[in-house]
């Protein structure tokens, strides 16, 4: 019969010390099944699933590790794994595995103990935890401070919509975004990134900007409101505050784009995205004018928005052209990932309106961004207590590999 044991070592992290661990096993020719290490503040975690060759015995190599870990401080356990526990171990390979990934500005054991308890609720196990948040200082820290945890999970909810349901109630109570998705290949390795503009990827809503300017602010950003919550027609409503821009000079234009604040996270989202070789696009309601300025400053690859009719340098009150919707946003979106060769489900789209929704569901992940009700609830992702780098938390990048 083989002999399978668990070797669990803890205590402070050294140089060399799971060199020298490894290095007695390998003596005896030992076999590893499995293995995993952690450190948290300077204190390791090694776990060492292994096979005692037939022709040794258990107990001198037991007795070296013992001797070994004594030299270099450390405790150890020993566990034996019958061999149908082990069987049952590798027939889990290849079974779902799925990701909580938790966005707050600080992490707290009150959210930690909300995510466990769902996942408890939902008899998934968690395999690992990992902070993909760089470290916190504990003075000087700002209102922007970022923090991030992954759980990976194994098993299959019995209803993964109510758990998403569940995960959703917490968030809203916490204060806090829980993002849940299946661990697949496509999450890993997506290729294109497509933006909203206005209240995504810029803070506010250019056309209400432009609206001040007319001295008609307030009838347009109340159409506007009512838009973005899906209560009114996108088309309709468009052409409707359009039309109350009429004969607004266009130098006006030049003015608000000049004051345009990007949204937080933009800069080194893009900046990250553009490094690692993503392509990345703006998909907007609103108008090229300002999406053109936004594809300079960032170097997005490209835009597709409402063109404004300019005549003798006023507006006119017109669109020119087909206009930009929610349907032609997916439409649009499909049409960049074919020409770069893309699956769908390498693609990503944030948005922050009901015109959104097309495209956030087309995408292989949506993302609702400090969105609207109706439109967080309906999309796959949402996040609104950190910026849009908080984007690459749900990818699985770590602060410390993006740029």
């Amino acid at each position: 019969m083989k002999e399978i044991i668990l070797i669990n070592i803890s205590g402070k992290d050294k140089p060399g010390l799971t060199s020298a661990i490894t290095g007695m096993l390998a003596r005896y020719r030992i076999n590893i099944l499995d293995i995993g290490q952690a450190v948290i503040h300077n204190t390791l975690s090694l776990g060492m699933l292994v096979e005692v060759p037939p022709e040794s015995e258990s107990a001198p190599i037991l007795k070296d590790v013992l001797f070994c870990a004594h030299k270099l401080g450390v405790s150890t356990q020993f566990t034996p794994i019958d061999e149908e526990t082990y069987r049952q171990w590798v027939d889990l390979q290849g079974k779902p595995r799925y990701i909580i990934t938790l966005l707050a500005r600080k992490i707290t054991a009150e959210q930690i103990s909300a995510v466990t308890s769902i996942v408890v609720q939902n008899k998934l196990n968690i395999d690992q935890i990992s902070r993909l948040s760089g470290r916190i200082p504990l003075t000087g820290t700002s209102g922007r401070s970022k923090a991030c945890v992954e759980f990976s999970l194994r098993g299959q909810p019995e209803n993964p919509d109510r758990m998403r349901a569940d995960l959703f109630g917490a968030a809203e109570t916490l204060a806090v975004d829980l993002a849940f998705q299946q661990d697949t290949l496509f999450r890993r390795n997506c290729r294109l990134v497509a933006f909203d503009m206005d209240s995504t990827l810029i803070e506010s809503e250019v056309i209400d900007e432009l609206a001040k300017a007319a001295g008609v602010g307030d009838q347009v950003s109340g159409i506007t409101a009512r838009a973005m919550q899906g209560e009114l027609d996108f088309k309709a409503s468009l052409k409707s505050r359009v039309a109350l821009l009429k004969g607004l000079e266009e130098d006006a234009l030049q003015k608000v784009s000049a004051g345009l604040q990007l949204t937080e996270g933009a800069e080194k989202l893009i900046g990250t995205l553009k490094t690692l070789g993503f392509r990345t696009a703006i998909l907007s309601g609103g108008f090229t004018y300002f999406g053109r300025h936004l594809q300079k400053r960032l170097q997005i690859d490209y835009v597709y928005a409402n063109e404004l009719e300019i005549v003798d340098g006023r507006l006119t009150g017109n669109i020119l052209g087909p206009i930009v919707d929610g349907n032609r946003k997916a439409e649009l979106l499909k049409e960049i990932a074919g020409k770069e060769n893309i699956r769908l489900q390498q693609v990503i789209a944030v948005g922050d309106g009901a015109n959104d929704l097309p495209m956030l569901s087309r995408a292989g992940i949506g993302i609702a961004f400090r969105a609207k009700p109706v439109v967080r609830e309906s999309a796959k992702q949402a996040i609104s207590t950190l910026g849009l780098d908080g984007i690459l938390y749900l990818m699985g990048f770590r602060d410390r590999e993006t740029f």
